[in-house]
């Protein structure tokens, strides 16, 4: 009982709070719906493919909940359809529900310990707790749970069953009901088809669909005046159809045959696009052929979070653009467990490749489209200019010999093969790192020039990896190089970012100030007007050094992740550096991987006058917070307009093209439909009793001491270099960062642990 009214007090907050949350959301929505021209589609029907929400918003949200559905009518396109898995009680109650078995996605064996089952399902013998086996009083207790383990647990325990007659309720935009096996439910006496037929004018379902032939024959032509359109649902391509004991291959082989029961066809994405060894192959001809029969095709398996291939770059956006915006075909509707990443797709990115930039804010690149090839090499600057980049940047770093070239770290353990073709000369400098490593210094450019390229991998331990073919592709270029392509290319701008200036100066004799303003005079850059320049240092003495030519923008980069900038910090950085770069988590609070608020520091430095740049943005899920539902689109779009960043830094620079050229970046323009800006804080009020994790520490306040740095010292003459002197147990903090915080990488590795741990 205890638990009970635990349960029912929370159920009512969290009605009271989801009701007020969807209020805001679909405020927003109606101040931009008015009706404005559309594109010709592909589809069979000429319109925008559908957005099919699969369990309403089940990438966030447990399936088939009553919030699920919710979050998904107000998230999504206004004609948005709730897909329905439907599930028969032992007592004739139809509900929404992931899996035939109820162990996958709810907590029911807290109260039915004992209540295992042994069945034969689809011709395999299946073990767990099945709906067949108890009566919906029976299971009015159970609670959903999240059935990915990578997605938010919550809301886990306190969200009930979700029974079909609930969801009629809510009066659905359309409605999707699926049959997985009438089979498996006709041999527990649950035939679904009678249930359907009978209440067909009450349910009104839009689609039906069922991998069953045989079922969806005993419902064609029965269901009255209701204009509900049966469709097939294709399982793998070798599993067997129970009714006619074809692999559903071979039944994709007689297509005209499926017009004879149904309207449309369900496939997996592969059937579409096959994909061989992470990579697309060249589409099928299916949806073509399907169309000239009049058959509508809708495709599955997406989600945000799911395993997609390489040539989207972990842009879910750009998946899905591949099924409804390619030159030859769309598919007719889309069945997804995140319905706002489908709906912005559809209504905000399709049909803009051609499209002006919307907003002002600047795509800069973060070692040129590093997520694509290696970083710094000319493929990822190729890219980067290529997708769009606005400004294209040059991490320096300086050879043995005296060559200013590009590259993201003075280590080149982490882009090269250097640690295994220059393994005798890895060393530790505690100046700069606390590990050993092979640094640029120690090898001339010839020796440098002799690397392979390496991809970056901050995703591997999750088995995220970015292009693998690209590994070893591509040539490292000197700035003078850079410079030479970045004129001649398309982009508004380049960022120099220059680094451990000091110590090169003080320890290894190679002036990279002098080396960067020297190489920038000679390629005209200190004279011209058509592109900008941005000098970005960790250091203000080096971009003092760059004072006196007015025609840059200096930029002072900070790292780590801070939670506020006094007004002194503020008048410090103002004395050196018209624009900041901070790490993107300075921006918000955070409560393991969730968001709890916005801070106040961009804000603070807009206030101020200051250009504001953010850092580093990457694709993968796990690196995005649940808030931004595991959409790089919707993390971008929080940056751009609630905190009016000027820039962001991104190793995706074609995921924020995309969305700078839509018209949807625009949050007044009269649009059906617009992207629902993320509100820091509100998911974690919907969490079930105990379930967030622990509050964290604030970060560091940025103190006026943690801005400025000491001049920069003499350039030593190498001869006149003295030994090296012993390693402090730590390494000193650099200036122009908090004294206290840990490096970006280590915050990085924070964030992937904590969300890691909670998934676990």
């Amino acid at each position: 009982m205890e638990r009970e009214r635990g349960q029912l007090q929370h159920s009512l907050e969290l009605e009271l709070m989801l009701r007020l949350l969807l209020a805001s959301w679909l405020v927003g929505l109606a101040a931009s719906a008015t009706t404005t021209p559309t594109a010709k589609w592909q589809t069979l029907s000429g319109k925008a493919p559908r957005v099919v929400a699969r369990g309403g918003f089940s990438g966030i949200v447990p399936d088939s909940s009553q919030m699920a559905y919710e979050l998904a009518m107000s998230s999504s396109v206004k004609d948005v359809i709730l897909y329905c898995n439907l599930q028969m009680t032992k007592d004739g109650i139809g509900m929404c529900l992931y899996d035939t078995r109820l162990d996958n996605s709810t907590d029911i064996q807290l109260f039915y310990p004992k209540g295992q089952k042994t069945y034969t399902l689809n011709g395999e013998q299946v073990r767990g707790w099945f709906s067949v086996d108890f009566t919906s009083e029976q299971l009015s207790n159970v609670s959903l749970v999240q059935n990915v383990f990578s997605r938010p647990s919550i809301f886990d325990g306190f969200l009930p069953l979700y029974m079909l007659e609930d969801l009629l309720s809510l009066n659905p935009p359309g409605l999707w009901i699926n049959v997985e096996s009438n089979t498996f439910f006709k041999q527990h006496k649950q035939d679904v088809a009678p249930y359907i037929i009978e209440g067909a004018s009450i349910i009104q379902a839009n689609y039906i669909s069922s991998p069953e032939i045989g079922f969806l024959k005993s419902l064609n032509g029965k269901l009255g005046k209701a204009k509900t359109k049966l469709v097939l649902k294709f399982l793998s391509q070798d599993s067997i159809e129970p009714t006619t004991g074809k692999s559903y291959s071979t039944i994709l082989q007689d297509l005209k045959s499926i017009k004879a029961y149904a309207s449309g066809i369900l496939v997996p994405k592969d059937y579409i696009w096959p994909v061989n060894k992470g990579y697309l192959e060249l589409s099928t001809s299916l949806v073509k052929e399907a169309h000239a029969l009049g058959l509508e095709v809708f495709t599955s398996g997406f989600g945000n979070d799911l395993q997609m291939s390489y040539n989207f770059s972990y842009d879910p956006t750009a998946e899905y653009l591949k099924f409804v915006d390619n030159a030859n075909f769309s598919v007719d509707g889309v069945l997804t467990d995140f319905p706002i990443t489908a709906s912005e797709s559809i209504a905000c990115l399709a049909h803009n490749q051609g499209n002006r930039k919307q907003a002002k804010a600047l795509v800069i690149s973060h070692n040129g489209a590093s997520g694509i090839y290696p970083g710094s090499t000319d493929l990822a600057y190729q890219q980067a200019v290529s997708d769009g980049t606005d400004v294209i940047d040059c991490s320096v770093q300086m050879s043995k010999d005296g060559v200013a070239f590009c590259l993201d770290n003075i280590d080149l353990t982490g882009d090269t093969n250097a640690v295994t073709a220059f393994m005798d000369r890895s060393k530790a400098v505690p100046e700069i790192q606390q590990d050993a490593g092979v640094f640029s210094f120690d090898l001339s450019w010839t020796e440098i020039q002799s690397l392979k390229p390496q991809m970056q991998n901050p995703g591997a331990k999750s088995n995220l990896l970015r292009n693998p073919a690209a590994n070893n592709q591509g040539k490292f270029m000197t700035l003078a190089q850079f410079l030479d392509f970045a004129k001649n290319s398309s982009v508004s701008g380049i960022l120099i970012n220059i680094e451990n200036a000091p110590y090169l100066a003080s320890k290894k004799g190679l002036d990279i100030v002098k080396s960067v303003s020297d190489a920038l005079t000679n390629a005209s850059f200190d004279k011209q007007t058509e592109k900008q320049v941005f000098i970005q240092s960790d250091d203000t003495a080096v971009l003092s050094a760059f004072k006196t030519n007015t025609s840059y923008k200096r930029v002072l980069m900070i790292k780590e992740q801070i939670s506020t900038i006094p007004a002194p910090s503020v008048t410090e950085i103002k004395q050196y550096a018209d624009a900041v770069s901070i790490n993107r988590f300075s921006v918000t609070k955070t409560m393991g991987f969730f968001l709890s608020g916005f801070t106040d520091v961009a804000q603070t430095l807009k206030k101020a006058n200051l250009t504001l740049f953010i850092h580093v943005l990457r694709n993968e899920f796990i690196a995005i917070p649940y808030d931004y539902f595991s959409d790089p689109i919707i993390e971008i779009d929080t940056y751009i307009n609630p905190l009016e960043a000027d820039g962001i830094v991104t190793e995706f620079p074609s995921t924020a093209s995309r969305y700078l050229r839509s018209p949807c970046v625009n949050p007044n323009a009269n649009l059906e439909y617009t992207i629902v800006t993320s509100t820091p804080g509100q998911l974690i009020k919907g969490a079930g009793p105990g379930a967030l994790p622990p509050a964290e520490a604030p970060a560091p306040i940025l103190d006026p001491a943690d801005v400025v740095d000491p001049p920069l010292p003499p350039v030593a003459a190498v001869a006149d270099q003295s030994p090296p002197a012993p390693a402090p147990a730590t390494p000193p903090a650099k200036s122009g960062q908090p004294a206290n915080v840990a490096s970006i990488l280590l915050c990085m590795m924070m964030a992937v642990f904590s969300f890691v741990q909670l998934r676990g």
